[in-house]
């Protein structure tokens, strides 16, 4: 069993691609235009968008009146579509054409040797002159047609804005916006990725400014959130006059709101920026966006749509549609189970940005949310006391820092926070003093309750053998204690006027890795219900590197990151703590399958995303405040034999979900929250899930 092609799992490569431009001499840019198409091809791209009239050159200025010059294009465009006749792609490129009596600035798609459709540019620059060459799209007949007889499907090709669906790629639409139509006032990206594009492509050229590009980028990024797709750009650049302007030669790639990839400005050769576009995700996200629903069923009229076909598969392709055998031995390096690497690399921890200024930012906007979430709750019912149990693991500590943050925004004495540490059977030394430490670095008196004689009375009555001294440590012997400790808190709180600051996380309510009832699961206000365990990790590091609360608690919260994540209920050896992670298995692997489980995902996609993040250490980028020691690699084997305990956990544990306390969500769309988030029946069975990664275990055993 092998993952070999992004495309069985919802992927398509595509490519945006600059060349150096020769204005004037389609004979010269045309074979550029081939060898950079085929060279993509290649590695896989089944779209490839390059720069606007790039077949002619941009700066050309009054001689794109020239007949000598437009007879040049149809006769590179002829030349260009049997050059790629071979190539399985999409190929979108720009060129100046004459249609009914004018000139139009047009995005011209050719696909097997073929004009399939022409977009012509409807929002011209009044920056660079258009105006005075072009005549806007918008004037064309709706049955005007483009007089190239001599080029294979041109006359026939529709003309305007539309679609082009790819049937042989499911999930594939590409539709065009020219030039400058990307920043104009009114869109015609977002029309037509409510018809249907997963892909807008824009064939451009910019002059450089300063910010110019990044504005061209801040505009992409809205479009392809807004409109849920991917956004190509191919910016004009090298070769261009620069007699009144400097041209960079700008290509990026977007996908709803992300950026998957972008080439330097200013090259001075080709320049190939590739990605694959997840349509399966940009598909997931449109069924549930109501908004993007909403505005589809207003849309008015319908533009042209081209169905077409690649050609998967087809025999004697010189370039293959999925050719990744000769992307292989071309130099890509294939991975253990043989499958080719995804552009880029699935990021290990999609729950947060992957670069340090987004991670920073993240951390930071979470703990507000927290902050303000609580500071609600309790003007709400009159500032009561904050009680909680405070135990030194990750949790709870990131509960308290909320409390004392929330207790100096109300101006309220820390003795407002009533703080206990319940130690248990199986409670360290170790964390036992990080509570008291944090707690005193905080300025917060921590109390210290004491739970095992009562539990040793609750199990005798209960006639538990470990009451008679046998070393039972049983689901009873654990909830006992956990359900002690709520016990105490509860009354503390009735006791004292105050209420319960909850500390349960979003991984531990997605594996039911907590005592129905009590515990982590139930209290009267939860500060950490939307944010993953290891995105605590990351916020905790964020405090110490923002030392917020003073060098003495950084200090502690530094060692609180170093200790094994453990519910410390069942007595062990020595030092050594009860490992959750050894248990349940690893957080950051859950996490990921939880993501992509939200997102609508199969697990056989599932496990395949989690492979290519996670099975080389060496690969991809790490967040750079991450200690080495816990930069981790899993195979395919473990992945699958998780994969299958989170789905089973998953399923089993919807009960748990369904009566939670509130608390604020923090990421768009992935929290658990059966009141606005995630809805299932508690008794709904998750078989057709468990049962595909079964057959993946089996096929991975009949392989070895």
């Amino acid at each position: 069993m092998t993952f070999s092609s992004p495309y069985d799992h919802g992927f398509a490569r595509v490519a945006a691609i600059t060349i150096p431009s020769h204005p004037g001499q389609p004979d010269r840019n045309v074979p550029e235009i081939a060898e950079a198409a085929r060279k993509a091809a290649r590695q896989g791209a089944c779209v490839a968008v390059f720069p606007e009239m790039s077949i002619s050159g941009y700066t050309l200025d009054d001689l794109v009146f020239s007949e000598r010059l437009l007879a040049s294009v149809e006769k590179g465009i002829e030349l260009l579509a049997k050059e790629t006749s071979d190539c399985a792609q999409l190929i979108v490129v720009g060129a100046p054409l004459r249609i009914a009596g004018q000139i139009y600035n047009c995005a011209v798609f050719l696909a097997r040797g073929r004009v399939v459709a022409l977009t012509p540019k409807v929002f011209l620059s009044s920056a660079a002159y258009e105006k005075r060459y072009f005549t806007s799209g918008s004037h064309l007949a709706a049955d005007a047609c483009w007089d190239a007889t001599q080029i294979p499907g041109a006359s026939e090709a529709p003309i305007g804005n539309g679609t082009i669906t790819v049937e042989d790629v499911p999930g594939l639409a590409v539709g065009a916006e020219v030039g400058c139509e990307g920043a104009a006032a009114y869109s015609l990206a977002l029309p037509l990725a409510l018809q249907g594009a997963s892909i807008i492509v824009n064939p451009a050229a910019y002059p450089a400014t300063l910010e110019g590009g990044e504005q061209q980028k801040l505009l992409a990024e809205a479009t392809s959130r807004r409109g849920i797709c991917a956004y190509l750009h191919a910016g004009a650049g090298n070769g261009e006059s620069s007699s009144d302007a400097a041209w960079e030669g700008r290509t990026f790639i977007f996908q709803n709101g992300s950026k998957l990839a972008e080439t330097e400005p200013f090259p001075s050769e080709t320049q190939i920026a590739l990605a694959d576009i997840d349509l399966a995700l940009l598909a997931n996200r449109r069924r549930r966006e109501s908004g993007f629903t909403e505005a589809k069923a207003r849309q008015s009229g319908k533009t042209w749509e081209v169905r077409i076909r690649l050609g998967v598969g087809v025999a004697g392709a010189a370039t293959a549609f999925d050719p990744w055998e000769n992307y292989l031995h071309s130099g890509q390096v294939e991975g253990e189970e043989g499958g080719v690497e995804l552009i880029p690399r699935p990021v290990r921890f999609p729950f947060l940005p992957t670069d340090q200024e987004g991670i920073d930012r993240a951390c930071r906007q979470a703990f507000q949310i927290q902050v303000y979430g609580l500071q609600k709750r309790l003007q709400a019912v009159g500032n009561p006391k904050m009680v909680l149990g405070v135990s030194g693991g990750l949790d709870s500590t990131q509960a308290i820092l909320v409390c004392t943050q929330v207790a100096a925004r109300l101006g309220l004495e820390k003795s407002q926070i009533l703080a206990y540490t319940l130690p248990g059977f199986a409670t360290s030394a170790g964390t036992k003093s990080h509570a008291f430490r944090l707690c005193e670095s905080l300025g917060i008196k921590c109390e210290e309750i004491d739970i095992r004689p009562a539990a040793r009375q609750m199990l005798a009555d209960m006639d538990h053998p470990f009451a008679q001294g046998a070393a039972q440590y049983d689901v009873a012997f654990e909830n006992v204690q956990a359900g002690l400790r709520a016990d105490y808190l509860f009354r503390i709180a009735n006791h004292q006027g105050g209420l319960v600051i909850g500390t349960g996380d979003l991984s531990e309510a997605a594996l039911g890795w907590c005592t129905y009832g009590v515990g982590d699961h139930m209290s009267h206000y939860s500060v950490n219900p939307g944010i993953p365990k290891t995105m605590l990790q990351y916020m905790i590091r964020w405090v110490c590197r923002q030392n917020l609360f003073g060098e003495a608690c950084t200090q502690v919260l530094q060692e609180i990151l170093a200790q094994e994540i453990s519910p410390e209920l069942i007595p062990g050896g020595g030092e050594k703590l009860q490992s959750t992670q050894d248990t349940i298995g690893p957080y950051e692997l859950h996490e990921f399958f939880l993501f992509h489980l939200l997102s609508g995902r199969d697990p056989r996609d599932i496990a395949y995303l989690a492979y290519q993040a996670w099975a080389d250490k060496q690969k991809g980028m790490w967040p750079a405040d991450l200690p080495e020691s816990d930069r981790h690699e899993y195979d395919l084997k473990t992945i699958l034999r998780w994969l299958r305990e989170f789905l089973h956990r998953f399923f089993t544990s919807q009960f748990k979900r369904t009566c939670v306390p509130g608390g604020p969500g923090i990421t768009d769309g992935f929290g658990l929250s059966p009141r606005g988030d995630f809805r299932m029946p508690s008794d709904i069975s998750g078989r057709i899930w468990i049962h595909q990664v079964d057959e993946l275990i089996s096929a991975l055993q009949d392989e070895k």
